[in-house]
């Protein structure tokens, strides 16, 4: 597995040095729900409404957050039209200085998987994908040739997952620390200037004791860390996945687009919701 980094910098340099610069590992997730979107901003077409709230989204956001996450599907249900809206989304947050992460759980090998690699740059530049690793290193290896980061589910923030990770092996591993152990050694190949692999691992919040065994099996992968928010995982349940202060990304979606109305304004209330969050890390929590 080679890293193919000719056309850009080592994706986990470039996530570690905008997180370093915004003092926060807060990752926005867009994921527009036309029925949730401020009537203000609505429009007959719900294309063009998501593009309008997407925009003031990352307006807001791209001074306080290091990164922001696409999911693919609020998009994809739209077809092309969605599409292209999420390309050039992608290329607004970009150009405004944030990292990029789609998360669009692509899970083939082969000539399928390089395909699905060249789609996730196509229309929008992205600096990092999540990929379901199942079918082993086959389902990898396309996304980092392409020179992207991959965040690769290990122990997800859903319940129902627990009943699939969590079971044991005959070798005493679970299936999310099998995956974990994969991952690491996988990762070793393509670790950058700050010490960390281009191949992550999707570690839920929710699942805090988990997150403390899997971080000793994958020292040297980013975890992308959902469930803070809306899911009842806490900012303090972090701290055991943190590495010199550093090595976790913090997705948070619903808590940030559709917060509570306070002043009147959707733009100025999602910027404080923001604030509210990286101020936990700003502060000291976790540590």
């Amino acid at each position: 597995m080679m890293l193919n980094m000719s056309s850009k910098k080592h994706p986990a340099d470039l996530l570690c040095e905008a997180i370093i610069q915004k003092s926060n590992p807060l990752c926005a997730g867009i994921d527009p729900v036309i029925e949730r979107i401020p009537e203000c901003v609505q429009s007959d077409s719900p294309v063009q409404s998501i593009d309008a709230f997407c925009r003031g989204v990352i307006d807001v956001v791209k001074d306080i957050v290091p990164a922001v996450k696409f999911q693919s599907a609020c998009f994809e249900r739209y077809g092309y039209q969605g599409m292209k809206v999420l390309g050039e989304l992608k290329n607004v947050a970009s150009e405004n200085g944030l990292q990029v992460v789609l998360d669009y759980k692509r899970g083939d090998i082969g000539l399928t998987a390089e395909h699905y690699a060249v789609a996730a740059q196509a229309d929008g530049r992205a600096d990092w994908v999540t990929v379901s690793p199942y079918l082993g290193l086959d389902s990898i290896d396309p996304f980092i040739d392409a020179g992207l980061g991959v965040f690769c589910l290990v122990r997800t923030s859903n319940p129902s997952g627990t009943a699939i990770q969590s079971q044991q092996l005959q070798n005493g591993q679970t299936v999310a620390s099998s995956i974990a152990s994969m991952l690491s050694s996988a990762g070793q190949s393509s670790i950058g200037e700050h010490g960390w692999s281009s191949i992550g691992a999707v570690v839920g919040a929710t699942n805090p004791e988990d997150a403390i065994a899997l971080r000793a099996d994958m020292p040297s992968q980013i975890f992308l860390m959902p469930g803070v928010g809306a899911q009842g995982g806490t900012i303090e349940s972090l701290a055991p996945s943190l590495r010199d202060g550093m090595g976790v990304l913090v997705p948070v979606s619903r808590s940030i687009l559709y917060p509570e109305r306070v002043t009147g304004d959707w733009q100025t209330d999602i910027q404080h919701a923001a604030l509210a969050f990286t101020s936990s890390f700003q502060d000291g929590a976790p540590s």
